[in-house]
């Protein structure tokens, strides 16, 4: 009977439960688990703190899913060494796990630029996991100052979160835009001119030079005053554990197309891994859940002696923010068209005649036509792209394609 040890207990690791479980029904699988809690769904956080949900119905599978699936989890324990040759995990209680098939899925940490009098700040918090959200709840008072250090995803969902909890959010970060690692500028104008008429002050090209307290003085020069510091100027790949075990690493755990790392029977999964994007040919680490779950039910099949596949990832995110949605998939490479109205924005970006990357800012109907266009590298003259840039719609397909889609053409 094999033994599978899964360090870390997001949605990349259960799918590694799932995984395992589609191919061996009796082997043993613990879980090492640094937070006291099962899994769940963590880009739920900030709705959580809107009131749009609850710590129940953030969970991401059911109550009786670790023992139903056979699987023990040790939970507040966190491992600090893995040795590859003798194929055991040590914890930070000194513990020692042995395993047959290894899986990391040591997902991100925040990263915490060493600014100037940081120590002198009292009431500091991430904005990563669920209970970094219940410790901030508690800091917030309907009448204090929020500093938000990070206009990224993190950053700005935070700030939706915390907008009808408190009394002022000021958002600031070193980039010259919003969300600078999705949108281009003129897109990140529109999502921070939505930002600001709904009642948040953001702060581009500037960062703080040092604290003082609950005082920030920023590069600019301007003074800022607050109660709550949240630092979420970005994150990093948990690659420590890895790198410390001489597996080959990057940004993030390096891994094949089955999960596999350079290291025998050890295997990695999620947002701690970096991979080829298949939009622009590039290795790099894409954080994000879909992607987590898919490389951790592939690493799980071919852990238990089954055999899967990986190949077709790619970075997309879909979000909203106080009701402006928008979606981005891929790369920005290649030509770009637009399609504009007074409510929304599409850029479409196609290089070699395929489609390899897009922006939808306001109308993200049936977006998922486009993913799938880049996921299966669909040539933009075997469909009617221009009918699509206007509208999503299936139409665009040849009545062949569609035939085979639905098994009749609609």
């Amino acid at each position: 009977m094999k033994n599978y040890v899964i360090i870390g207990n997001g949605t990349a690791a259960a799918g590694c439960i799932e995984g395992i479980r589609t191919t061996d029904k009796e082997g043993k699988i613990t879980v090492i688990s640094a937070e006291s809690r099962p899994v769940y769904c963590r880009p739920l956080i900030s709705y959580y703190l809107e009131g749009k949900t609850t710590v129940e119905k953030m969970s991401y599978r059911p109550a009786d899913f670790y023992e139903a699936n056979g699987a023990e989890v040790l939970y507040g324990k966190r491992a600090v060494k893995a040795d590859t040759e003798a194929h055991t995990v040590e914890l930070d209680d000194g513990s020692v796990v042995s395993y047959d098939e290894l899986a990391l899925a040591t997902g991100s940490s925040p990263f915490v630029p060493p600014f100037a009098g940081l120590d002198t700040v009292k009431n500091k918090y991430s904005f990563m996991t669920l209970d970094d959200t219940l410790a901030l709840e508690k800091a917030i008072t309907p009448d204090c100052r929020v500093l938000i250090a990070g206009a990224g995803l993190i950053g700005l969902k935070c700030a939706e979160g915390l907008r009808d909890r408190v009394g002022k959010i000021t958002v600031f970060d070193l980039a010259g835009r919003v969300l600078s690692s999705i949108l281009d500028d003129e897109c990140a104008s529109i999502v921070q001119k939505h930002l600001e008429d709904s009642g948040i002050t953001v702060l581009t090209g500037d960062t703080a030079s040092e604290f003082r307290g609950n005082t920030a003085v920023m590069k600019s020069g301007r003074v800022i005053d607050f109660d709550v510091l949240v630092l979420a100027v970005g994150v990093r790949a948990g690659i420590g554990i890895a790198k410390d075990a001489g597996i080959a690493c990057g940004r993030g755990i390096t891994v094949d197309n089955t999960m596999k790392t350079s290291a025998d029977s050890v295997y990695a999964v999620g947002d701690c891994t970096e991979s080829p994007d298949i939009s622009s040919g590039a290795v790099k680490v894409m954080a994000i859940m879909p992607n987590a779950y898919m490389q951790g039910r592939t690493a799980g099949i071919n852990m238990a002696g089954g055999s899967a596949s990986l190949d077709n990832a790619f970075p997309m995110n879909s979000i909203g923010f106080f009701g402006l949605h928008m979606m981005t998939a891929g790369s920005y490479d290649g030509e770009m068209s637009e399609e504009k109205t007074g409510t929304s924005l599409k850029r479409f970006f196609v290089k070699d005649g395929r489609l390899s990357g897009f922006i939808l800012i306001g109308d993200t109907t049936r977006a998922g036509i486009f993913t799938a266009m880049i996921r299966n590298k669909t040539p933009t003259n075997s469909v009617d792209f221009e009918l699509m840039k206007k509208s999503a719609t299936n139409a665009g397909f040849s009545s062949e394609k569609r035939r085979k889609m639905y098994g009749s053409v609609v």
